[in-house]
């Protein structure tokens, strides 16, 4: 008897229900919104500029394009005009300091200095400063990410006295809270930059 009812009720709901070749359609009309829609959702959440530059200077400099663009998605967000308290400026976010010894050791022109604020010469001077502390820490993406917060000084400090041991599974071990969190910031945006645009690398 409950059967029937069940029946009786489901009948009218079965024939309310669109043909197999609408449903089919509405499919697949929703799965190619769906196709166009989401990379350009995953480009709005992880956006990109001066891609050109960020390529051209990475391959000249020798650091990893994928690691300078979360570098400066973490540092300036792609404003090319960002300045901070400490004086830190441009996309990189780069200290007087840093910008003085790149000119000095890099040879670059003197002219940097007052043009730092310019995407590319901001760029350039950044991914020449994170390849050498690429190299100076063996290729340990994660250390060099740490120098390029605290300090080439402090994480070699930390290192030799075995308070870190370099690797971002122990970054709970740096003593400093903000490179902690600079570095969980940056090596997540490095995985998604390098998801999202790896296809956009020169061969």
């Amino acid at each position: 008897m409950e059967i029937a009812k069940l029946k009786k009720w489901l009948r009218p709901a079965l024939v309310a229900l669109p043909r197999k070749r609408t449903m089919l359609i509405a499919f697949l009309t929703v799965a190619a919104v769906l196709l166009v829609a989401l990379p350009l959702f995953v480009r709005w959440m992880y956006p990109l500029k001066y891609e050109e530059q960020i390529f051209y200077s990475s391959e000249v400099n020798g650091a990893d394009p994928f690691l300078v663009m979360a570098i400066i998605r973490v540092e300036s967000k792609f404003d090319p005009n960002k300045r901070s308290v400490k004086g830190a400026e441009g996309l990189m976010q780069l200290m007087p300091s840093t910008v003085d010894w790149a000119i000095q050791h890099g040879k670059f022109p003197k002219t940097f200095r007052e043009n730092v604020k310019d995407p590319a010469i901001n760029i350039h001077i950044g991914t020449w400063w994170i390849a050498g502390l690429t190299r100076e820490f063996k290729g340990n993406k994660v250390a060099a990410v740490a120098a390029y917060n605290a300090g080439p000084g402090n994480v070699q400090k930390w290192l030799k006295q075995g308070r870190w041991d370099g690797t971002k599974a122990h970054v709970r071990q740096i003593p400093y809270g903000e490179t902690r969190h600079y570095i969980q910031r940056v090596m997540f945006f490095y995985e998604k930059y390098k998801t999202i645009y790896g296809p956009l690398a020169p061969e």
